[in-house]
């Protein structure tokens, strides 16, 4: 009986810990979160369009090259500008900034005994932040060209963020972690992503591709998130096929994600 009491204890015990290790832990990316974001928009008079100007613009210089000076036919382009280029700059700085994030805190993995996966979680988690409150553009957009958001939204808006969210803290653990060892790994992101960039969907439809090189398109694991997002925003549904591709991408990098850090955070401390 004093066994079992004992053992009933301990485990209470440890439950207990747990609780509070998950409450110190939610805190600590609260704050993290807020820091970033009061980086973000602290001492900006115009914060939040300035948060969306890199967008419109890129949208504006894209739209002068390919549908006026290269008379590009694509209807309606510039609403196909503004559903490819919002989604894209959330997965652009997730990943463009991802290698530097445990090089960028490195006083705090050196000082303090924390779980070093809520770093990039942090991160992603504030790009996030920032590409929900966009949307209310792209939506002004449709609004401008005479459509509006459809019931699928409902749950094709919390699918795609979620997946996209899994995707991308997979992929930055990954970066984040093999760039400690490997410096390198900073400059050859930003090198792959501007191919990435003109591999993916986002100046032209799908369609625009050549039909024998179509089928390669699930090849780049960008390609069917942007589609789905497109496609939510310009037509109002979401494809079945490339939304589970999508979701099986960011198990894939969620996984190798999170063994690749498992693997080789114990020697952080001694690298950053």
């Amino acid at each position: 009986m004093v066994s079992i009491k004992l053992a009933s204890g301990i485990k209470n015990i440890r439950s207990f810990h747990k609780r509070r290790d998950f409450e110190n832990y939610r805190d600590l990316v609260f704050l993290l979160v807020q820091k970033e974001m009061k980086v973000r928009y602290k001492d900006k008079f115009l914060g939040y369009l300035w948060s969306i100007a890199s967008p419109l613009a890129s949208a504006l210089v894209y739209f002068i090259a390919f549908k006026i000076v290269m008379k590009v036919h694509v209807e309606e382009y510039p609403l196909v500008l503004i559903s490819g280029l919002f989604p894209w700059q959330w997965f652009g700085n997730s990943i463009g900034s991802s290698p530097s994030f445990f090089l960028g805190n490195a006083w705090i993995i050196k000082k303090v005994n924390f779980p070093t996966i809520l770093l990039p979680l942090c991160s992603i988690l504030n790009h996030l932040i920032h590409y929900v409150i966009s949307i209310p553009i792209v939506v002004i957009f449709l609004f401008v060209f005479h459509r509006t958001p459809t019931l699928a939204w409902l749950y094709g808006l919390p699918a795609l963020l979620i997946i996209q969210f899994l995707m991308l803290y997979g992929v930055s653990l990954i970066l984040a972690t093999i760039n400690l060892f490997f410096r390198d790994i900073e400059r050859l992101v930003s090198i792959m992503m501007q191919f990435l960039f003109f591999l993916t969907p986002i100046l032209y439809d799908p369609e625009m591709i050549p039909e024998g090189y179509r089928r390669l398109i699930t090849l780049n694991p960008a390609s069917p998130l942007i589609i789905s997002w497109k496609e939510l925003f310009l037509e109002g549904k979401v494809e079945p096929t490339y939304l589970l591709i999508s979701f099986l991408y960011a198990v894939f990098f969620l996984i190798l994600g999170f063994l690749i850090h498992r693997k080789l955070s114990w020697r952080f401390a001694e690298i950053v």
